[in-house]
Formats: structure tokens, sequence, C-alpha cells
């Protein structure tokens, strides 16, 4: 058996037009653009990688976009009067201060002085608690990815074992949350391992949806997979270069072997990485909604 491919490419191109039309709506009914603003404090490359895709995708999406590059020695006091300034902005919806920081910055202590209702990274711990009590919020935007991964690939979450390897803020205990949630695309017995867990593959091998974001390359093997089991990789790892010098990428799971013992896997790249994007923009989408109603 070769597992079925769930292509997260495909999965983000859908929903972005799903995006595209609601916004079209929400400016001819409401005359309100979604507006996002991107903050990059240095020149971090990998940084500056990820705001150009941000604010690629919210102009091809039609959104109001700012994009604020800040020199590396900016002060936490200016960067917290920046933050102010777009918190009171009508025109801006949703507020994203690319991580990570110089270190002379609290990420903390910035991330927290966003107002939560613009927070469309899910980070602030006010849309954390609502997250965690099932109450309406901007959901992290990897795990609300996986979710609707899942949701559209007809991956049935109800009453299925869900074992998560990996803990982590951004990942693991956002998509736990997300997943156990008395809710449509959740509803599911969760499970989450880490480096201190003992006897990983017990675990592992009794999830019917096995999502893993540990960080290490190839750490799930097929003899750690229950046969037909749903594999969702988060991971990207960067194991060499080509004798051209494009990056060699590959996942937390060792894709070729548990390909053919899962029904159904994420690739890497192609997989998990597009839809976050994707997701940010959507909660952009939502608060912009909000704050026409």
């Amino acid at each position: 058996m070769t597992a079925k491919l769930i292509k997260g490419k495909e999965i983000a191109a859908e929903i972005r037009a799903e995006i595209k039309q609601q916004a079209d709506v929400l400016k001819s009914e409401k005359s309100i653009t979604p507006g996002l603003v991107t903050i990059l404090v240095g020149e971090n490359p990998a940084s500056q990688s990820y705001v150009r895709a941000k604010q690629k995708t919210a102009h091809e999406l039609g959104f109001h976009s700012i994009q604020e590059n800040q020199p590396a020695d900016t002060t936490e006091p200016d960067l917290l009067k920046l933050v102010e300034k777009y918190n009171i902005d009508p025109a801006i919806h949703g507020i994203l201060v690319q991580l990570p920081l110089p270190k002379h910055i609290n990420e903390t202590k910035i991330l927290y002085a966003i107002d939560p209702d613009k927070d469309v990274d899910g980070f602030h711990p006010v849309n954390v608690g609502r997250m965690v009590i099932g109450a309406p919020a901007y959901l992290p935007c990897t795990p609300y990815g996986i979710q609707q991964m899942l949701i559209r690939s007809g991956v049935q979450t109800e009453g299925a074992e869900v074992v998560i390897v990996g803990r982590s803020n951004i990942v693991g205990k956002p998509i736990a949350n997300i997943l156990l949630q008395k809710a449509a695309g959740a509803n599911a017995t969760v499970t989450v391992c880490h480096t201190r867990t003992k006897n990983m593959a017990d675990h592992t091998r009794r999830a019917d949806i096995l999502i893993v974001a540990a960080g290490i390359p190839k750490a799930v093997t097929a003899d750690m997979v229950k046969p037909g089991a749903v594999v969702v990789d988060v991971g990207v790892n960067e194991v060499g270069r080509t004798a051209e010098g494009k990056r060699i990428l590959v996942g937390d799971v060792d894709f070729e072997p548990v390909s053919q013992i899962a029904s159904a896997i994420t690739p890497v790249p192609g997989g998990v990485g597009p839809m976050t994007i994707t997701m940010l923009m959507l909660n952009t989408l939502q608060a912009a909604q909000r704050s026409a109603s």
C-alpha cells in the first residue's frame, strides 16, 4: 500500500480562493478591506523571506498590507510604540511581529502588547486561553492549518486516537487543544509525546492520526506507525545541499518507508508549510469581518 498524499499546496490554494471571494464581498458590502501589518526587526534572512511571502500573499488577496522594516538596534520602547500605533489604527485588523527578535528585546513583552483582537498569529495569552476553553479565538496558524488539512482531506477526527510528537507552544500544545474540543473537526482522544516520554513507539503505534513536530530529521520511523494511520509531518529540516546548491529538505518522519504503511501522509516540502501563511490570511479576514459587525 502506498499512502495518499495530503497536498497542503492544493488545499491552501482552495482556501485562498475562498478568502479572496469573502474579502471582495466585505469590500463591496461594507467598504472594508482586510488590513495586515507585518513588523520585521533586523535583517535575519529567513525572517525576511517569511515576511516577503506573507506580504506577497496579502497583496494577491487584495488586502491592505503594510511592511514595517525596523533596524536591528531598534529599542524595545520604540517597538512597543510601533505596535501601539497599529493597535489603534482602524485600517489594520491584523498585526504580526516576525520572530525571532534581537536579543535586547523581550519577545514576550512585545507579543503581549498586541491587541488580542488583532493577534492574527494566535500567540497572545488571551487567544490561547480562548482556544483552550473553546471560545472564539484566532488559532495559531500552523495548528489551524493542520486541522483544515484533516477536515478537507476527509480524515475523521471524532473518536480518533491522535498522538502528537512535540509539545511546543507553536504546534504541539495548540493542535492538542484544538483537536480535543467538543466541535466539528475535533472530538479526538489526544496523547502528547515529548523528549521525556518513555517507550514513545508504544504511544505512536496506537495513533489513528499521528502528528509529528519534533524538530528532528526522520525521528519517526516505519516501525513506530500503525498500518493505515494518517501521518502529518510538520518538520522541515535541511540535511545538506545538492551539487547546484539547492537545499535538501526532509521532515520529522522517514517518508519513504512510512508512506508504504500509512493510509495518508503529508509530504515535505509541500505539506503543512503552505497552510501556515494561508491561515494567517484567514485570521486577518476574520478580524476584518468582526470589525465590520
